[in-house]
């Protein structure tokens, strides 16, 4: 899921539960300008870091222990709590949390229909 600055969805991707979600990455970031992009330590990968800067943007994203160290805004990477708390307010829908949909594209339907509540005002 990729969410804009005020921590609404934008865009939604399913995959299965045994697939790294670093995957679908560069997809969730196709077709956007952002200035910077906020993940965790799960999404750090060489490539990733050399798309999101090619992109023009900065990458925020803690480096992995494994990794060569290098700097990021620990003061931005606090914000990143705002897709969590996107995660926790679409899972208030109890069809969300436990996936009552057996079919992925009504799950995405519904997704979209929960998200809608968070863009109105």
């Amino acid at each position: 899921m990729a969410v804009d600055g005020q921590g609404r969805p934008v865009r939604f991707l399913l995959t299965g539960g045994q697939r790294n979600d670093i995957t679908q990455a560069p997809t969730l970031l196709d077709g956007f300008k952002p200035k910077y992009v906020l993940a965790d330590k799960g999404y750090d990968s060489r490539e990733l870091v050399t798309l999101i800067q090619s992109c023009g943007a900065e990458p925020v994203i803690p480096p992995r222990s494994c990794q060569q160290p290098r700097p990021y805004d620990k003061t931005r990477y606090r914000l990143r709590n705002r897709i969590e708390r996107c995660f926790a307010k679409l899972k208030q829908f109890r069809r969300i949390a436990t996936r009552f949909d057996r079919k992925p594209s009504h799950f995405l339907a519904f997704l979209y229909l929960a998200s809608i509540s968070m863009w109105l005002p």
